[in-house]
């Protein structure tokens, strides 16, 4: 542990402002020889892009990790302000702890800081003191009486530990947050035995994520895991196994703030509204107050198995959404934004919170009145957490909990918020669920009171490239909606009621911006060429009427997938056929003579439909789903086959069957098919088939007789090629459509098709990878079917390439052992 003397406390500090407090408490780590001088503009550049203050009183500045060259030795200087400091809006700072970091040595002495937060006298003893050593001791003594403590606990025998145990320290840099929790549950369940987890005097249950979170284990501590079981000595290795491997690190997946240290800075007339940076990006316009609807429930209930089946009911249809929105924002943003939805959808399989529920229940409340109880209490807890990332999920389990409430209301009031014309949404804070749903043009920015630049909130902002601020504070909820507002999403600065010059330095700095981007979107609508002629169709994967016209604005040549699901779901009893028609005719009329695959129902597996009643698989993704659920159901098979039929009278449709296995599968199929269009007396449409199981691939060859184009969807076959859930937390990052291996099946799979002269597309997520589609190229594929936001940056990549060199490049691929090769490529 670091050594904190005199020379390092500094008492009755003055400052004006929160820039000469950091300058005061970086001017003693200089001259204690901790840091160079420069290391100081570094600390007051950390202030505009992330918040330091800690809490009741206390600030941690300290400065960008980029800058660790300007660190000597590591070191920690207090500046103590007996008046206080204005942080930012409402903060007030009496201490100033200044931090110099090589490595973490100093994480010790912050310990002891969260120790104290919540205690109020402590924190005004240390803000009045004439005595140094008060401040010294407190950081440097408290800690280690407590450690004494915990660790006498721990190496004693408790009488709620299982004999069965091993001490683990995390590995996954934001501690045991919603990702590395949600990883550590799902490989729990997979054993019978009972598991909990210690941390210091805490013990979870081992298969709750709830009470995992609840822990509050940040980065590098140490937790004891403990099985007891017929299964223990195989749990207890797996779990251990993992942690040590680092779980499911969110610091991994893509949510980190985007650098701003290149944004010019903005110099405005205007005093800002101070928060936090949480998406790049400047936004001008009016404000415009979120506002949820108010959820009403009963209190009571006459049946208690009637409510509890409501709950359950309920439960699994709000699982069902989170796994459609789950595969909406996959699409959109990628799979690490995505994961948020799936850790949504293990709180809902959370023990504890579900049996919290049930008793309210039988103590006679309705189900609704139960499960608000139950979530409430323990979005409570985790919000009560010292560790802040810790504490942002329980706006999470917030966000869970009022998606089954929804589906339990007695009445909705106080409608949320309709925005009428296009402004920046102010909200006391945002659930990732609102944020998902907001529309990019109608939400020119967002800017939240409450969170913090990791809140899920926040990444989802980043991906739909929204500007956004959190944690500006409360005030910003007392301007009235219409006010005019500069928000800069590089500084975290809301600035309101602008004036005139500020808003001309402003538009400016957004045409700035916007010119590359429109540099890059006005060559969208040319074809995707290589540079030596050869021809690759881009199309859009679309699950949704609307998106469309949005595809085609986007430059796309078609849709290469509609995911019909989208009309099944998120209701009480299948979709018409005539309300089917309808909505693939507006999907004709938008596309303008453009081509549209429509996927057949696929339903089963990760997609399930509390309305259909289907029975319960042990394993469903092996189970029945697509084409096998359209075979075994004729009575959503048949109206949904001729409402594609009258469509085609109005544009160009294709059909396409998913999950086919066997060519008996496929000749099923068709012969309904064809069976509905002689009904009709309907003109003939081609007929294609996915290619998502390996035995497809190596029946290809037999499957190319009976079909008229293939599309591959790598998302499944990579799942069933390296038999791994592509949907699993501790596999997903393993699961690489761009392993040699799945390579190899489209390989095979585009020779087929070339013998048979039938033409390959492929509709998974490489495709819309810059990688994946020049080695897509590379292997034949003909067509390539993306997200809506990856089209103009596919068909650069293709306009930049030659055929020639994509064949030489995929060739490589093919011959690489690993993914990791491919992608060095």
């Amino acid at each position: 542990m670091i050594q904190l003397g005199i020379q390092s406390i500094q008492l009755r500090g003055q400052a004006s402002n929160k820039s000469e407090a950091i300058k005061l408490v970086a001017s003693l780590l200089v001259a204690n020889g901790n840091m160079q001088a420069a290391y100081s503009d570094s600390m007051l550049q950390r202030e505009k892009i992330a918040n330091t203050y800690l809490g009741n009183g206390i600030a941690i500045p300290h400065g960008l990790p980029k800058d660790r060259e300007l660190i000597l030795q590591t070191g920690i200087a207090v500046a103590q302000f007996s008046e206080g400091v204005e942080w930012n809006s409402g903060e007030i700072v009496y201490l100033v702890v200044g931090i110099a970091a090589r490595s973490d040595e100093h994480i010790e002495l912050l310990a002891n800081l969260t120790d104290v937060l919540d205690d109020a006298a402590t924190i005004q003893r240390l803000a009045k003191t004439t005595n140094a050593m008060d401040i010294i001791d407190c950081l440097t003594k408290s800690r280690d009486n407590n450690t004494q403590t915990n660790e006498s606990h721990t190496n004693n025998v408790h009488v709620d530990d299982f004999d069965k145990s091993i001490d683990v320290e995390l590995n996954s840099d934001g501690g045991l947050h919603a990702r590395p929790a949600t990883a550590f549950v799902e490989i729990a369940k997979q054993f019978q035995s009972e598991v909990r987890v210690r941390h210091g005097s805490k013990i979870a249950n081992g298969k709750s994520l709830v009470s995992l979170l609840k822990l509050g284990a940040n980065k590098r501590v140490t937790i004891r895991i403990m099985v007891s079981g017929s299964d223990e000595d195989s749990a207890l290795k797996a779990l251990a196994d993992a942690v040590r491997l680092g779980l499911e690190d969110e610091a991994e997946s893509g949510h980190a703030l985007p650098v701003t240290s290149s944004q010019v800075a903005l110099n405005f007339s205007t005093p800002p509204i101070a928060g936090i940076a949480g998406s790049i990006g400047i936004a001008i316009g009016p404000i415009c107050h979120f506002r949820h609807e108010k959820i009403v429930v009963a209190v009571t209930a006459q049946s208690p198995d009637i409510e509890e089946s409501r709950l359950n009911h309920a439960i699994a249809s709000a699982k069902v959404q989170l796994q459609n929105l789950h595969d909406e924002v996959k699409e959109r943003s990628g799979a690490a934004h995505a994961a948020i939805f799936l850790a949504h959808i293990e709180f809902l399989s959370d023990p504890d919170l579900l049996e919290a529920a049930v008793c309210n229940i039988k103590l006679g409340h309705s189900a609704g009145w139960a499960w608000r109880d139950s979530y409430s209490k323990r979005a409570s807890e985790v919000a009560c957490l010292e560790d802040a990332l810790l504490k942002e999920r329980a706006n999470d389990i917030s966000d869970i909990g009022r998606r089954v409430l929804r589906l339990l209301a007695d009445a909705l009031e106080e409608a949320p918020t309709a925005m009428t014309e296009p402004a920046i949404l102010v909200a006391e804070d945002l659930s990732p669920s609102d944020t998902a749903k907001l529309d990019p043009k109608m939400v020119l920015g967002i800017c939240i009171a409450a969170g913090g630049p990791t809140s899920h909130t926040a990444i989802i902002a980043r991906s739909l490239d929204i500007p956004a601020i959190v944690g500006a504070g409360p005030a910003v909820l007392n301007y009235q909606d219409g006010v005019m507002g500069i928000l800069d999403g590089h500084t975290g600065n809301l600035y309101l009621n602008p004036s005139e010059s500020d808003l001309v330095i402003a538009r400016n700095a957004q045409q700035d911006q916007q010119a590359q981007r429109m540099a890059e979107n006005l060559a969208c609508y040319e074809p995707a060429m290589t540079t030596d002629g050869h021809r690759v169709e881009v199309v859009a994967n679309i699950g949704a009427a609307a998106e469309a016209e949005q595809a085609v604005n986007a430059g796309s040549e078609g849709i290469g997938l509609l995911r019909t699901e989208f009309l099944f779901l998120q209701r009480s009893e299948p979709p018409s056929e005539e309300e089917q028609y309808k909505s693939y005719c507006e999907m004709t009329k938008a596309l303008n003579g453009l081509p549209l695959i429509i996927r057949t129902l696929d339903i089963g597996g990760d997609k399930e439909v509390p309305y259909l009643s289907l029975p319960s698989e042990q394993n469903p993704f092996l189970g029945v789903r697509g084409i096998r659920l359209c075979l075994a159901r004729p009575d959503l098979f048949k109206p949904q086959l001729r409402a594609i039929y009258r469509a085609g009278m109005t544009g160009p449709v294709k059909i396409m069957f998913p999950m086919i296995a066997t060519v008996e599968e496929l000749l099923a199929a068709k012969a309904i098919a064809e069976e509905i269009r002689k009904e009709m007396n309907a003109n003939p449409i081609e007929i294609g088939i996915m290619i998502e199981v390996p035995s497809a691939v190596l029946m290809a060859p037999e499957l190319a007789r009976h079909a008229d184009f293939f599309s591959v969807g790598t998302n499944d076959l990579t799942q069933y090629v390296l038999a791994m859930d592509r949907l699993h937390p501790s596999l997903s990052r393993q699961a690489d459509a761009l392993h040699p291996a799945v390579l190899r099946m489209i390989d095979l799979t585009v020779k087929a098709a070339k013998s048979a002269g039938i033409w390959v597309g492929v509709c998974g997520g490489i495709a819309g990878d810059p990688k994946g589609a020049a080695i897509l190229t590379g292997l034949g594929v003909t067509e390539l079917s993306m997200s809506i936001p990856s089209v103009a940056a596919v068909k650069a990549k293709v306009r930049k390439m030659s055929y020639t060199e994509s064949v030489a490049l995929a060739k490589r691929a093919l011959a690489c052992s690993t993914a990791a090769e491919v992608r060095a490529l």
